[in-house]
């Protein structure tokens, strides 16, 4: 498996915002839209604040790979699933907390066991 640089994942987790797409069948990429993305340890993770039946998150979960943009630069993903059971999910909600912290009305539906199950690790490929 690919990992991070520690360039990319600081230059990634400074924006508080990233754009994603899924990957279609046929190759091509939907269009992007803009979510949230955490840093915790040495991955990064988006959560669906709208649960399972959002359809960017049933695209990317479905496709398994597709491209994140952070300001001018992109990068080939590959979509992993993080189990509403994994450990990592106190970490994830950690990062959410910090890095949101100014949006406290909001942050909170990023956070918990109601989204620990529509979690995606992001992993360069």
């Amino acid at each position: 498996m690919t990992t991070w640089t520690s360039d990319q994942l600081a230059a990634i987790d400074a924006d508080d915002e990233l754009d994603i797409s899924s990957q279609r069948p046929d190759g091509s990429l939907r269009p992007f839209i803009t979510i949230w993305a955490v840093r915790a340890g040495d991955e990064l993770f988006v959560r669906s604040a709208y649960g399972s039946g959002n359809g960017w998150y049933r695209r990317a979960l479905a496709s398994g790979t597709g491209r994140i943009r952070v300001g001018s630069t992109e990068y080939d993903v590959a979509f992993a699933h993080v189990d509403e059971s994994d450990a990592v999910n106190s970490a994830i909600d950690d990062a959410y907390r910090s890095k949101y912290a100014r949006y406290s009305s909001i942050v909170g539906g990023m956070v918990g066991p109601a989204v620990h199950g529509v979690g995606l690790r992001l992993d360069p490929r």
